[in-house]
């Protein structure tokens, strides 16, 4: 695990190369897999591979252009309803898409669509003073019961980038019993 871990990078170039389904099932798989405060699994995951869609998604916020060479596009909703742990229930879910792209040789980025403003091409496409949650709750018809954390574009990594290693590990950061 710590392989992926310190392989896992935020990649925001991809080749125009298509995902396998079956490694996309994987990084779907690991991503039901996360833990969901009191196990009530409120994250639901669509899957964007249609180009045109992805290149309005990728016009959301001001930080998800790169979003548009992206072969693939999981939004990650969340059930308000059936859960209580909006954020970090997502989170971690998102933190497995991450670790298990890793592992299947692709890569993925965290786009942050809750409390996010929109992208300046979109600025006055709502009525209200929504955000990229609205307009993509209407593009991707998810029921108003949803919130939307995040979307993570996935793909082949057009370049490859450094990985972790030992000297990001910091000992002055770990405290233990007390500060």
């Amino acid at each position: 695990m710590i392989e992926a871990i310190i392989r896992r990078r935020s990649h925001r170039s991809f080749e125009d190369r298509k995902v396998e389904p079956e490694k996309l099932d994987e990084i779907l798989k690991a991503a039901m897999f996360a833990p969901t405060a009191r196990d009530r699994r409120p994250v639901e995951f669509i899957v964007v591979q249609d180009r045109g869609m992805i290149a309005r998604l990728s016009k959301m916020t001001p930080y998800s252009g790169f979003a548009k060479d992206a072969p693939a596009v999981i939004v990650i909703c969340y059930d308000a309803e059936r859960g209580g742990r909006f954020k970090e229930d997502c989170s971690i879910s998102a933190a497995h898409i991450y670790l298990e792209a890793t592992n299947q040789g692709l890569g993925a980025c965290f786009v942050q669509l809750a409390d996010a403003e929109l992208g300046p091409e979109l600025k006055g496409a709502l009525p209200s003073a929504g955000g990229p949650e609205e307009l993509i709750k209407k593009e991707l018809a998810i029921p108003d019961r949803f919130r939307l954390q995040c979307m993570m574009p996935i793909g082949y990594p057009a370049r490859a980038l450094a990985q972790h290693d030992d000297s990001e590990f910091d000992r002055s950061r770990i405290h233990r019993e007390k500060y």
